[in-house]
This record gives C-alpha cells, structure tokens and sequence, in this order.
C-alpha cells in the first residue's frame, strides 16, 4: 500500500491558493500543489443552497504528514470549514514516486 497522498482543499481566491501552495512547499509539507481554477461549487452552508467560485489545490504528500498537512491548510485558510480531504496514490511512477519522496518530510 503506497503512503502518497493527495489533499484537497478549495479557497475562495487565486491568491489564497497560492499563498497555502507556497507555505505546503516551502514548509517540505508537499512535493507540488496544483492549483486549478476557477471552479464552481454548489453546497449546503448554514440551511441554505449556495453557489461559490472558488480555486482548488491539489497537495502531493505523504499519509503521515496529513495531520501536519491539515493544520497548515487551517492555520491560513479564510473559510470557517475548509475542505480538507486526502486520497490515497495507488500507483505512481517510479521516478515521479522517487522525487515526491524526496522533496517531503525532510
């Protein structure tokens, strides 16, 4: 069983994707932050129906760093419930598995 993960969260701007993608890499928390944009979300907040434009990262890390990965993501994040999900990587290539190990956790 493979130990890279990918977590996801949305922001509600460009600069705050950027700004959480930046401190993951910096921070070695994540090898790469993808940053895709802008989506529409359609979701229940508060008893209503609402519709957001919002950014989406995509962290490439390690299970063990998601606790680390999580509070990172929080500690910078404008919404009051972040998204903050994380699936599993069951393959990855042996070189593109090499570096992402390499560039986390260090």
């Amino acid at each position: 069983m493979s130990s890279r993960i990918e977590v996801i969260t949305t922001t509600e701007t460009q600069a705050e994707a950027r700004r959480i993608a930046q401190a993951l890499v910096e921070s070695r928390l994540a090898a790469c932050v993808q940053i895709r944009g802008p989506i529409e979300s359609t979701y229940r907040w508060k008893g209503r129906i609402e519709t957001a434009q919002e950014w989406q990262c995509v962290v490439k890390t390690r299970r063990e760093l998601f606790s680390r990965v999580e509070q990172a993501i929080a500690s910078q994040h404008s919404y009051e419930v972040p998204e903050i999900l994380a699936v599993q990587i069951i393959e990855a290539s042996q070189p593109y598995a090499a570096w992402l190990d390499e560039q986390v956790g260090q």
